[in-house]
């Protein structure tokens, strides 16, 4: 269960985030300006789309951009191609459409796996940096304006010079194995899941917890098991709208679990035979995007030491 190779959606971007360039703000008009440059147009978190493909603005494309609206943010650079995003959520739907010429507008999460992954990566860094910036307007700390710094790789407050980054949300997501003979592991009924539909435990990381005390609490929590060993997988980014998802394979001693009726309805566990005939009946286990796919596949093709 070795996470060497694993490439989760959304990760493995090549763009070079070209920080040594950030801090000289003309430079950085001037490569949005210039004919290399392409640009990622957003609406709403939403990808626009013309034909079967996600829209670019490439060339003298970006000047059909309306003054004012969409301040571009440089992602980075592919080679010697600037890549920048432009937020057009201030425009109305048809507005937007209309304005880079696209049909209309989707949720990458419906697209991300007819992208290549290194598009995909680029259309989540997209994502979560347009969202940051829409909901970072003004400082935390004294409440003033904050404005774009750093290429969009920052905001600074306008009135007590503050530097603000965007902000991640670190949660655990774990696989919880008994050993065999047979080896199963645990699946969970959450609160608003159909009555058939299980899925990994999963949380965020508290204030003063590292990953794997976070997967300890979780599972204690959640399902009133104690888990000893706890070995990391993978990770994955999570721009919806800006978490880190952490993947780990836990090992429980006991079989015995405790719900709460509330956050999770009830917990089962499954032996590699059961999963295996249940992605056999419905296609595939895990969201299709979704770190939880992988760590599901991963246990259920490994071999069965007992």
């Amino acid at each position: 269960m070795l996470s060497g190779g694993v490439v989760t959606a959304y990760a493995g971007g090549a763009l070079d985030r070209a920080g040594g360039l950030r801090r000289d703000s003309d430079g950085v008009r001037r490569l949005f300006e210039s004919d290399r440059a392409e640009v990622v147009p957003l609406w709403r978190d939403r990808c626009l789309v013309t034909g079967e493909s996600v829209l670019r603005l490439a060339g003298d494309g970006q000047h059909r951009l309306p003054a004012g609206i969409g301040e571009p943010v440089l992602l980075g650079l592919d080679g010697d191609r600037p890549v920048f995003a432009v937020d057009l959520t201030d425009l109305s739907e048809d507005e937007a459409l209309g304005v880079v010429g696209a049909d209309r507008t989707v949720d990458v999460r419906r697209l991300v796996h007819g992208l290549d992954p290194a598009e995909a990566a680029v259309l989540g860094y997209a994502r979560g940096l347009c969202h940051w910036h829409r909901n970072q307007r003004f400082c935390g700390t004294c409440g003033s304006p904050a404005r774009s710094v750093q290429g969009g790789a920052a905001r600074q407050c306008t009135g007590c010079d503050q530097l603000l980054f965007p902000r991640i949300s670190p949660a655990v997501i774990m696989l919880v194995e008994l050993p065999g003979p047979p080896a199963r592991c645990l699946l969970a009924r959450h609160a608003g899941a159909g009555p058939d539909s299980f899925g990994l435990l999963a949380g965020f990381l508290e204030v003063g917890e590292s990953l794997e005390d976070a997967v300890r609490r979780e599972v204690a929590e959640e399902a009133g098991l104690v888990v000893d060993s706890v070995r990391y997988f993978a990770s994955q980014p999570w721009p919806f709208p800006s978490g880190l998802m952490v993947g780990f394979f836990a090992t429980a001693h006991s079989e015995v679990t405790t719900v709460d009726g509330e956050e999770l309805l009830e917990t089962r566990w499954f032996s590699r035979a059961e999963l295996r005939d249940r992605r056999a009946a419905r296609g595939r286990l895990g969201n299709p995007d979704s770190i939880d796919r992988l760590l599901l596949e991963t246990w259920l093709d490994a071999p069965d030491r007992s």
